[in-house]
């Protein structure tokens, strides 16, 4: 482990060779979630569920954006305000009637593969009761609840020096990797490799932006804000209002895809102020017509809200971007379930070469569902993970 550089909270571990990776979730794992056992799902830049209703693909992106959660520092009943739901249906209560469930990723990045598995206790009361960190077979932390009548589970991690293990108590009521560098001291060879693998996981797990645009909700004015994307896209006219200015080439980008997937010419897709603090998005006809947003049909509304979406980063969505971390190494996961819902086939294949070209350059990456993948059998890049009931 000579010459690796010794990290800081908060700092990203320069990766091996000299060459910098960006840290990212290669797999998402549910051992036991709701309808899924001993699943284990692979996760490439662009990856699409498909399956029947009741496949479990909701479910799937449900777990990935509370892990991300927890990553971010997150108590367990943000990340899970249905725990319950998420224990599977015939999994039967211990002789203290104790339920759970266990799920886990692998961040891939200059570290090589880290594991996270967490298992949870949904009842009698929410609270963790494992969890493990694993890199290149050598667990790094590692977890247990000792006594239930405490507030605490004892945590155990790689020290490799006068002494293998430090030992600790940390919250039940969080994930323990986010807070390693706040315990760590990175004074050994052995904690240095902790806290690397630690912050690989969770610079890959922050910057998640779960959208499902809400067609009625776009359709109305709306006064002007922040200019961050929420998750409805209900305010996707305070966006463009921002948005078109600061970045023209982008800006084109958008313009071009939305002609390409609208009704009707498109000379532009802009803005426009009512005079009493609202803006509404219109698409300019390019003959002195202005049709409003409001008019179009929902397939073409989610198709500009996706669009956008895959065209902006984390300073334009409503997500917290780790500021720690240099541009080049962060990475934007896009979690968008029903990501077909509404569209038509020329609409489809349009989102799909946008999202290829976007997710392929490396600085998006996108996990949607969709009921039937075949429109995006053989496109280069995406991963298809078919699940059946």
């Amino acid at each position: 482990m000579s010459g690796r550089p010794v990290p800081v909270p908060g700092a990203v571990p320069a990766a091996r060779a000299g060459a910098w990776e960006r840290p990212r979730i290669t797999e998402l794992r549910l051992s036991a979630f709701a309808g899924h056992r001993r699943a284990g799902f692979p996760l490439g830049p662009l990856t699409l569920f498909a399956g029947p209703s009741g496949s479990g693909k909701s479910t799937a992106l449900q777990a990935y954006e509370a892990l991300a959660r927890l990553g971010g520092g997150a108590e367990l009943a943000e990340a899970f305000p249905d725990p319950v739901a998420c224990v599977p249906e015939r999994a039967r209560p211990d002789a203290q009637r104790r339920r759970g469930f266990r799920i886990g990723c692998t961040a891939d990045g200059a570290e090589g593969p880290v594991r996270l598995d967490v298992a949870v206790q949904a009842e009698p009361e929410l609270r963790i009761v494992g969890e493990r960190l694993t890199a290149g077979g050598l667990v790094l932390l590692e977890t247990a609840l000792r006594d239930p009548g405490r507030r605490t589970v004892q945590a155990a991690w790689h020290t490799a020096g006068s002494a293998p293990v430090t030992r600790a108590p940390l919250p039940d009521d969080r994930l323990g990797t986010p807070l390693l560098p706040l315990r760590v001291a990175g004074k050994t060879d052995g904690q240095r490799q902790v806290l690397a693998a630690a912050e690989q996981m969770v610079v890959a797990l922050r910057s998640v932006f779960a959208c499902d645009p809400r067609p009625d909700g776009m359709r109305a004015a709306v006064p002007l804000g922040s200019g961050r994307l929420l998750s409805g896209c209900d305010n996707l006219a305070d966006v463009l209002w921002r948005t078109r200015a600061e970045c023209g080439r982008r800006h084109a980008q958008l313009v071009a895809s939305v002609r390409a997937g609208c009704a009707g010419p498109v000379a532009d897709l802009l803005a426009e102020p009512l005079g009493d603090g609202t803006v509404r998005a219109v698409l300019d006809r390019g003959d002195g017509i202005r049709t409003a947003l409001g008019r179009l049909g929902d397939g073409e509304l989610r198709y500009v809200a996706l669009a956008l979406v895959l065209l902006t980063g984390p300073s334009v969505l409503d997500v917290d971007p780790p500021g720690e971390v240099p541009a080049a190494l962060r990475s934007l996961t896009v979690l968008a379930d029903g990501l077909d819902r509404a569209l038509d086939p020329r609409q489809r294949a349009e989102l799909l070469r946008l999202a290829e070209w976007t997710c392929g350059a490396g600085h998006i990456r996108l996990l949607g569902t969709v009921g039937d993948a075949s429109w995006a059998a053989g496109a280069e890049g995406v991963t298809v993970v078919h699940l059946t009931p």
